[in-house]
């Protein structure tokens, strides 16, 4: 069983992008079609849902340089008092990418991990492979994805149905690896050996929380304001997710050994989930991440 996982990370999504559309090019066909079993969050999502509607890859990344800006375009400077960003450009994105498509019309199976908060729980959206009740397919795919890219504090939650709030997958599965190996188990009845995983990260950020005189921290040490625009630096959030990825690629690949590859790469800066301006760089650096596993990848989708 092959399985497709892509992590969150905003902005930072390109990266996994320029992957999957080099894979794309290479082998003539949609990356949906190499995959038995896809899953994305955050970010990821969207290109997971993309991916399961063998939407092209091309389309994707034209859609993130359209709007990229104007999802992050400021609503508040500090996110206090409201959310950083509003919702209105990603919604758009998202209903102009799945039309009026529910969970229940996806044919491949799709996993898109999100937070009920309102419960205080992880959820799963599912599409259609036997295992969930006829409610939670009926919940439309741009819904589910946009409960998955919720981010504290930048984005408002997602109201679903006027039945619970949802916000950002990442804060616990921020790589969905963990998630589709247990999907596979138990609702798959796949033996261990028998599950393989491609992995694609969105860069493995080199955060800076630098020593200082003052050990009493505050919000100025986890979300640096930059002056004098006020603007709010999501490092916190960065780390988190970034700290959550990589934890479970680790046990991902104890459990999964030779059938685990990761496709990441270290960036050589800071890149915020939120700054649109390092697309071009993203798109570069995930060309050059395949080019160099083109053996690893090969292999992969070829046994």
């Amino acid at each position: 069983m092959k399985m497709l996982c892509i992590d969150g990370g905003g902005v930072r999504g390109v990266f996994p992008i320029a992957i999957l559309q080099a894979i794309e090019e290479e082998y003539e066909t949609p990356v949906g079609d190499l995959f038995d079993i896809i899953s994305g969050t955050s970010t990821g999502a969207i290109i997971a849902a993309s991916a399961a509607l063998n939407t092209s890859m091309q389309e994707v990344m034209e859609r993130y340089e359209t709007y990229g800006e104007k999802i992050f375009e400021r609503k508040s400077k500090v996110g206090l008092f409201k959310s950083v960003y509003s919702d209105r450009y990603l919604r758009r994105l998202l209903k102009q990418a799945f039309k009026d498509l529910s969970l229940k019309d996806i044919e491949k199976p799709l996993l898109i991990p999100a937070v009920d908060i309102t419960h205080g729980k992880p959820y799963i959206h599912r599409t259609d492979f036997g295992y969930s009740s006829e409610n939670e397919l009926s919940i439309k795919l741009w819904d589910a994805v946009l409960s998955s890219c919720s981010a504290p504090i930048y984005f408002p939650p997602n109201n679903v149905n006027n039945q619970y709030l949802s916000i950002d997958g990442g804060l616990w599965a921020n790589n969905p690896s963990l998630v589709c190996i247990t999907e596979a188990l138990h609702h798959f009845k796949t033996d261990l050996s028998d599950i393989r995983i491609l992995s694609i990260g969105t860069g493995q950020q080199n955060i800076d929380f630098t020593i200082e005189e003052d050990r009493y921290w505050g919000i100025r040490q986890w979300l640096p304001f930059q002056l004098p625009s006020l603007k709010v630096m999501p490092k916190l959030l960065d780390l988190a997710m970034d700290l959550s990825s990589e934890s479970v690629s680790y046990h991902s690949r104890l459990l999964l050994r030779e059938n685990y590859l990761r496709l990441n790469t270290a960036l050589t800066e800071e890149i915020p989930f939120d700054d649109f301006t390092y697309m071009s760089q993203l798109k570069e650096l995930g060309r050059q991440v395949f080019d160099g596993h083109k053996k690893q990848i090969a292999a992969f989708l070829n046994e």
